[in-house]
């Protein structure tokens, strides 16, 4: 009865995939849906993965590019 109220640990994390699906990694250039960077690169930083704006060297957290709905992020991978 005492174990009733006790808060649950959630383990959910995003899937660091683009709106296709396509897995996104460290060094993948993306085109940015949100926050105007245009194409960016994925870089790691102390805090992270994040996105880094080509056109501008805006950075933006990955957790800040999830898609509510489908837990992806809000950018396309762009192939060459």
């Amino acid at each position: 009865m005492f174990g009733l109220f006790k808060k649950k640990k959630t383990t959910h994390t995003p899937v660091l995939a683009d709106l296709n699906n396509e897995p996104i990694s460290e060094g993948d250039i993306v085109q940015s849906l949100r926050y105007e960077l245009g194409k960016c690169r994925v870089i790691t930083t102390d805090k992270g993965l994040a996105y880094e704006s080509l056109e501008n060297g805006k950075q933006v957290g990955w957790h800040l590019m999830v898609d509510a709905s489908t837990d992806l992020q809000k950018v396309r991978k762009v192939t060459q």
